[in-house]
């Protein structure tokens, strides 16, 4: 009855863990980090690996993300002995070698189905409404969510891209690579020495070692970030215009069945 209870409470705590990293995750998002930065950051502070990145710089210097950071830390001091207490009682009461492999079974079955919970489309819907409303009563500041500011819905995306020696853009202007063309669009570039250049012009010039910060097609934006430089890559920039074409023709029949279909209503 003990290996039992101890199992129990052992894959509750794990699914606790789980749904607060996801809460974190969301919360450092709504604050402005991208997906990727905030999960990570969430999970740095949350298992205590401590890895200092640009993110966590701004994490430190954001009063609203400290407080998130924070608490993960507050929570795993006491999570983590939670779970090894919890899996010592799981299997120090089994008595037979069938009941170790029964349990243990029920373990990884366990983890398995709290998996596929976090990573739920609709437990992300209903936690990013109950963390909105968190966050609006916990701080005085302007909070964004920017994922639904900037209607990331479908195919696509906000994402950094960094240039290397070798890459296509590098030593290119930005009216020379006519990626609006490809229907990607430059918000800004972070220079090599951390220097922040908002809506760049058209005579701006890449370098390597910057950081694109593109909106665009995920399609797309993963074939930028793989080309090279050379005529190769001049060939993959005309091949993307000719599919930025006909996906902005099928966009522009799908817009006059719209318009059709209200006028009709009408």
């Amino acid at each position: 009855m003990l290996g039992i209870v101890g199992l129990i409470a052992l894959l509750s705590v794990l699914g606790l863990s789980l749904i607060i990293t996801r809460f974190a995750t969301i919360a450092l998002g709504m604050t402005g980090l991208s997906e990727h930065a905030a999960r990570f950051q969430a999970r740095s502070a949350f298992t205590g690996t401590g890895f200092t990145t640009q993110e966590a710089e701004k994490v430190v210097q954001h009063p609203v993300r400290r407080r998130i950071i924070m608490g993960l830390m507050i929570i795993r001091s006491a999570g983590l002995v939670t779970i090894v207490i919890s899996l010592i009682l799981s299997f120090a009461g089994a008595e037979e070698e069938s009941q170790t492999l029964w349990r243990l079974a029920a373990f990884i079955g366990g983890v398995f189905l709290l998996l596929l919970l976090s990573r739920s489309h609709y437990v992300n819907i209903i936690l990013s409404f109950v963390m909105n409303r968190v966050l609006k009563r916990w701080s005085n500041l302007e909070i964004r969510d920017y994922f639904s500011l900037l209607r990331l819905h479908g195919d696509y995306h906000v994402t950094e891209l960094a240039l290397n020696e070798g890459d296509w853009l590098v030593g290119k202007k930005i009216e020379q690579c006519r990626l609006r063309d490809e229907g990607v669009l430059i918000l800004g570039l972070v220079r090599e020495d951390g220097s922040y250049v908002g809506a760049p012009k058209a005579d701006t010039d890449f370098y390597s070692g910057d950081t694109l910060i593109l909106y665009g097609r995920a399609e797309a934006l993963k074939e930028l970030d793989q080309r090279q430089s050379g005529s190769k890559g001049d060939r993959a920039h005309e091949t993307a215009v000719g599919e930025q074409r006909r996906h902005l023709a099928e966009q522009d029949r799908q817009e006059r069945e719209h318009k059709e279909k209200r006028e009709r209503e009408i």
